[in-house]
């Protein structure tokens, strides 16, 4: 499938409305928030929104942000604004409100959709968000603040459910998420309506073997494209059920939890999470996996000894991959029948790839080399980010920032990255940010974060710490430094270990060498 397969003028709320001819009275959302909803529910509510977007000024291209857990709202409010041209930028729950004001002004948000339970996050910033004209609060509120449009029921409860899709060119803008950047300050990644139904085919079927009789569910949540790729697009795409918890999935009991209570056939996790699985005591006897049939991960390298614990004490394959927010998503996997564990598996057809040396020349099987991978589903460039776009996105190419080998095989093997960004649970981190966030604490002088693979492989923040004159190491001391990091930044980004060491390593003109305290 190409990009000149579909329209030219095309609108992404296809991948929902698709299935109102066929299917409209399929359960299509399952959830803890709400009753199971049906396509032409989730259709009828989304124009609901799209309505109402249009009456509050929201225009063809302007952003709407998504601040929320996971829930039908977000899904309805997602299609509500593509569906009328707009741009649907969904947000990490899991950030501070520093990040969150960086993300609506860097995108110019004009309406913001949060759930109650993140509003506490908006209080302490309303002030400082010059773009933002309306605010609407899903659930319910004792008292509503003053910036506060109005709640999501009461915003959409009169609106009509019918509404025409605005005539989106098919390389138009439909989506915004933001990645962590080397210097702390997310990346804005936009992508077009053209990217959701031919990563759906491309990779979804074509690959994965996605059917009408599937139900998905993700520990990966919506706002990560991981997440909202395999749990929402790719499913409905072919006319599958998704499943929606909106807790926080890296309890690995609650993943139990819901696979047990609304029987996904389909369950995607990042390693960290499948490796948490496998830590519940007695699991097995404890939940009910019988409706699975397949288990997908990426997100972060796969430690082949993970994968042999789960398919021994499961009887269930997982088939890992590599993909990128910047290419949506996923551009090279094992698949079901071709499984090579410990591997990213093998390239599929759609995207091209290349293993580079600096100046972008091919090198041969088995050197290490840049990954570079060819695609229609690539983003062009970081929203506001000039240099760091011309740095990645070379042309046809889209330098993914992974190192790489290919065996004699044709398999692709992972061998670091390119950068000093770490994958933690998934999830992009910068040791810039880390770091910076320790130097604010008063007693260290200097520090370095590198990654450091746990007992099961998976790497986590580590940080090197020197410190001020009148301050000694000590486990106190320790424990203070990880608690100030934990109020500072989202949970995942905290270092797991505090090492106190008098210097760090550095170069002649005085940068840290990180590379020598990884070895």
């Amino acid at each position: 499938m190409k990009a000149t397969d579909l329209p030219l003028y095309y609108n992404a709320v296809d991948i929902l409305e698709r299935n109102l001819a066929t299917r409209a009275d399929k359960v299509a959302l399952l959830s803890d928030t709400r009753p199971e909803m049906t396509f032409r529910e989730i259709s009828n509510e989304a124009n609901q929104v799209g309505n109402a977007l249009k009456k509050l000024g929201a225009r063809f291209g302007d952003y709407v942000a998504i601040l929320a857990l996971d829930c039908p709202e977000w899904v309805a409010t997602f299609f509500g604004a593509i569906k009328i041209g707009a741009v649907a930028v969904g947000i990490n729950t899991l950030l501070k409100p520093h990040e969150y004001a960086y993300i609506l002004r860097d995108s110019r948000a004009r309406v913001l959709i949060v759930h109650a339970s993140l509003l506490p996050g908006i209080d302490s910033i309303h002030t400082e968000l010059e773009f933002v004209e309306q605010i609407i609060v899903i659930g319910n509120l004792a008292t509503r603040p003053g910036y506060v449009h109005a709640t999501f029921a009461d915003w959409i409860k009169n609106e009509a459910t019918e509404l025409t899709a605005a005539p989106t060119h098919r390389d138009d803008f439909c989506s915004l998420n933001y990645s962590s950047g080397t210097t702390g300050e997310p990346k804005g990644i936009l992508h077009a309506h053209k990217d959701y139904p031919l990563t759906s085919q491309l990779w979804g079927v074509n690959v994965l073997g996605l059917r009408e009789s599937d139900r998905t569910y993700a520990g990966a949540k919506l706002f990560f494209t991981f997440g909202f790729g395999g749990n929402l697009i790719f499913p409905w795409y072919v006319g599958a059920s998704s499943v929606l918890f909106s807790g926080p999935p890296r309890i690995a009991t609650n993943v139990f939890d819901v696979v047990t209570k609304f029987k996904p056939t389909i369950l995607y996790n990042a390693p960290t999470g499948f490796a948490a699985m496998l830590a519940v005591p007695d699991f097995k006897s404890k939940y009910d996996l019988s409706s699975l049939r397949l288990c997908v991960s990426a997100g972060e390298n796969l430690p082949a000894p993970i994968w042999d614990m789960w398919k021994n004490a499961t009887g269930l394959d997982i088939i890992d991959g590599i993909g990128s927010t910047e290419n949506f998503h996923i551009f090279l996997s094992n698949r079901p029948g071709d499984i090579r564990p410990g591997s990213s598996g093998k390239p599929f057809a759609g995207y091209e790839l290349k293993i580079a040396d600096e100046e972008g020349n091919a090198l041969p099987r088995g050197e290490v080399g840049n990954l570079l991978v060819r695609g229609e589903t690539a983003a062009q460039f970081y929203l506001h980010q000039y240099a760091r776009s011309q740095r990645t996105f070379l042309g046809e190419w889209l330098n993914t920032g992974d190192k790489y080998y290919i065996d004699d095989d044709g398999y692709y093997w992972h061998a670091g990255r390119s950068d000093d960004m770490l994958k933690v649970g998934g999830i992009w981190v910068s040791p810039v940010e880390v770091e910076s966030t320790l130097l604010s604490h008063p007693g260290v002088l200097e520090c370095a974060v590198i990654g450091i693979a746990d007992q099961q492989n998976l790497v986590k923040p580590k940080a090197i710490v020197v410190l001020k004159e009148g301050f000694t190491a000590s486990d106190t001391l320790r424990d203070e430094l990880i608690a100030h990091c934990r109020e500072k930044m989202a949970e995942y980004k905290r270092p797991r270990w505090i090492e106190f060491v008098a210097e760090l390593p550095k170069t002649a003109t005085g940068k840290i060498q990180r590379f020598r305290l990884r070895g």
